[in-house]
């Protein structure tokens, strides 16, 4: 009988986990007026409305879905209360609220509005009809966190008074603790357009999907009126665009308005996919080797002799230490510190991706499982920037710091007692270090304090002097850009690249160095473009090709991975394998060439070459993590193409098609201020994109 009681106890949790989480979207639509002239083209607007309505709210997300109620059939009043009473709408407890009215509008002498009903009398509006302020106070005062209402009547602007006298009445525990946002369609005096609001909806749900790039599951109100107002004409925005009548106070994502245009990816990554999706997306994208977004194998090989020495170091066996992996550009850092990331993460471990890497590695290659604690890239970020990142990775909230305060000092701080307290290793990666702005500053503020719990700690050391814990131990793998000449000796560097890996030496002097550079990675970039164009075409050309590829763009990962993709992508893979002119106009000439070959071809995807090098080049150009797509993309572009123009519609059509044909692998995403931004695949490919005097539409070549 205890547990049977057990059992039962935890259901009713449960049942009170869910009422408390559940989301809720509510319609209540006036259709059928059957006396009016309009009548039926009244009532499939109405429909039109729902159904947009719906689709908008059902947009899948991290959040339990929307249980939508379907709309009553509403003719007297008393069927409006009816319908608040039987779904006690007044009492409602939950997550979030959605509240749609729709239907004809009555403005009052007097400062009030009602909502017209099929059996109202016209001269008779407070017996016949609802005072559309009681309908949406039985929203605002029940129990639910937080209330979205949308009123989308003729008239509604003249709510204000009604609202404003029924907010005061809101006990100012709920006003407070709540979020309670009431917007209207109509302004005092318009009358609605049936078939406006869905038309604006469903073109801000494409905007949304397509051009807005608002990364986060949900959206702010703000954002909302102002995606639904980009749709309005100039001399239509003051009528129909979205009034603001109670706000709840706030910028941030309400659960009330789902984002069409989230993306649900797969949880592949753990807590890094739950922290930044997007970046999730980088390490996974890294480590597999693919070379579309699409793509779902894995194609890293080789690397054995490196990828063991990372394992061994993430071992329990060395829970302190500084592992620099180094190498020239596009050598493949940051595959192998993606490896280490992906294959350590418990959830990933999970996925018949995991299964299918480990198939074909040697055991002592593959990190322990959650050896990996936090994992950043630091390109074109700055040092509060990596600081912030590190907090965000592992797991603790930024500090609010004052204007007078230094980002960086109070944030830096935070890691360190982070690791003081935590009770174990921590282990850093953090790749793109030569890529970050203030470097000087990112290695002496926010890594060398780290320095300490590096190295071998001090006899009768403890955590905090209290207790007999462990002390606190950090590893980092640090991904940096330094070349070596072919024959593994060291070549004389840069001042850029002496100047990092000396201040991370002065720092770290016991530090370890692998490099990714060295001849035997010949052999690594065999196996890996076997893999790649293996099943695109047959074994003894595979033997014949990859040879003659690997000696024209070895060390240069990223250019091998462009010469898979344009074999696997060919019409002929065999007789492109087989050009001369490939290896000696392309291959030869690394990514530049490349690049040239694909843009000569991207018109197949219906992008002329010029349109496709106007948006690379806008991406390239762009400040921060990349350009984001809206107005800003086609802006920039618009620039590299003139004296060409083209209009917001078909810059769109050409973006929409660039990020989903060949030349899509040449773009890689990152997220900044919650939009999702499109950045050159590669540093190096930037550089080309930025050279002035580089011809990329003169060459290229036919798709063999």
């Amino acid at each position: 009988m205890w547990h049977t009681g057990g059992e039962v106890e935890r259901t009713r949790l449960t049942e009170r986990d869910e009422q408390s989480a559940q989301r809720i979207l509510l319609t209540m639509a006036v259709r059928d007026y059957e006396n009016d002239d309009n009548a039926d083209e009244f009532a499939e607007g109405i429909d039109r409305q729902l159904e947009a309505v719906r689709e908008w709210w059902q947009t899948p997300g991290p959040l339990p879905a929307f249980r939508h109620v379907d709309p009553p059939e509403l003719k007297h009043r008393d069927d409006v209360e009816d319908f608040l009473r039987e779904q006690k709408v007044r009492e409602l407890r939950g997550h979030a609220l959605a509240l749609f009215i729709t239907g004809h509008g009555v403005s009052a002498s007097a400062d009030t509005h009602f909502l017209r009903l099929p059996a109202s009398v016209e001269k008779r509006p407070l017996a016949t009809a609802v005072r559309t302020a009681d309908i949406v106070a039985a929203a605002l005062d029940s129990h639910v966190e937080n209330v979205l209402v949308i009123v989308n009547t003729c008239f509604a602007g003249n709510m204000a008074s009604d609202l404003a006298g029924v907010y005061k009445e809101i006990r100012s525990s709920r006003a407070s603790s709540s979020r309670l946002d009431v917007l209207v369609t109509c302004g005092l005096k318009t009358k609605i357009e049936v078939l406006r609001f869905p038309t604006l909806l469903q073109a801000a749900l494409t905007r949304l999907r397509t051009t807005a790039g608002i990364t986060t599951p949900h959206l702010s109100v703000p954002d909302f009126m102002g995606e639904y107002a980009r749709g309005l004409p100039a001399e239509d925005e003051q009528k129909f665009k979205l009034h603001h009548l109670i706000q709840g106070g706030t910028y941030q994502p309400s659960p009330c308005l789902p984002n069409p245009g989230y993306i649900h990816m797969p949880d592949l990554l753990g807590a890094i996919q739950q922290q930044a999706p997007l970046s999730a997306e980088y390490w996974l994208e890294r480590a597999t080797g693919r070379p579309q977004e699409s793509d779902t194998g894995w194609y890293f090989r080789g690397r054995e002799g490196l990828n063991r020495t990372v394992a061994s170091f993430l071992s329990p066996q060395s829970p302190r230490g500084v592992l620099l992996v180094v190498g020239c550009a596009g050598s493949g850092k940051s595959a192998v510190l993606a490896r280490a990331v992906a294959l350590s993460n418990p959830v990933f471990r999970l996925t018949p991706l995991y299964k299918a890497a480990e198939a074909i590695s040697p055991e002592d290659t593959i990190p322990p499982e959650g050896s990996v604690t936090a994992a950043v890239l630091a390109r074109h970020l700055d040092a509060a920037e990596v600081a912030g990142a590190l907090l965000d990775a592992l797991g603790v909230p930024q500090e609010e710091v004052d204007a007078t305060d230094d980002r960086v000092a109070v944030w830096s701080q935070q890691v360190q007692e982070h690791v003081r307290a935590c009770g174990k290793t921590v282990t850093i990666v953090l790749d793109g270090l030569d890529e970050a702005q203030e470097q000087a500053r990112i290695i002496g503020d926010v890594l060398a304090p780290l320095a300490p719990f590096c190295g071998a700690p001090v006899p009768g050391q403890r955590q905090d002097g209290t207790g007999d814990t462990a002390p606190p131990a950090v590893r980092l793998l640090i991904g940096v850009r330094a070349s070596r000449t072919a024959d593994d000796a060291p070549r004389e560097l840069s001042d850029d690249e002496l100047g990092l890996l000396h201040s991370l030496w002065k720092v770290f002097p016991a530090a370890q160095v692998e490099h990714t550079d060295s001849t035997s990675s010949r052999a690594d970039m065999e196996l890996y473009l076997e893999a790649l164009i293996g099943d695109a075409i047959n074994s003894e050309t595979v033997n014949e090709v990859v040879p003659l590829v690997v000696d024209a763009v070895w060390p240069s990962f990223i250019d091998a991975r462009l010469a898979g993709d344009q074999l696997r992508s060919s019409k002929d893979p065999l007789a492109l394998a087989r050009s001369e002119d490939w290896y000696k106009e392309t291959l030869t000439s690394g990514i530049r060439g490349l690049l040239q070959r694909d843009l000569q071809l991207v018109g197949g995807d219906d992008v002329p070459p010029k349109v496709a090098l106007a948006l690379l080049k806008a991406a390239a150009y762009a400040k921060g993590q990349g350009v984001p797509w809206g107005e800003v993309w086609p802006t920039i572009a618009g620039v590299f193409l003139l004296p060409d123009r083209l209009d917001a519609d078909q810059w769109d059509r050409m973006i929409e098609k660039l990020l989903g044909g060949r030349l899509s692998g040449y773009l890689a995403h990152a997220v900044e201020d919650d939009r999702r931004v499109y950045r050159p695949a590669h540093e190096e490919l930037a550089e080309v994109l930025l050279d002035l005097d580089a011809d990329l539409l003169g060459l290229g070549g036919s798709d063999a």
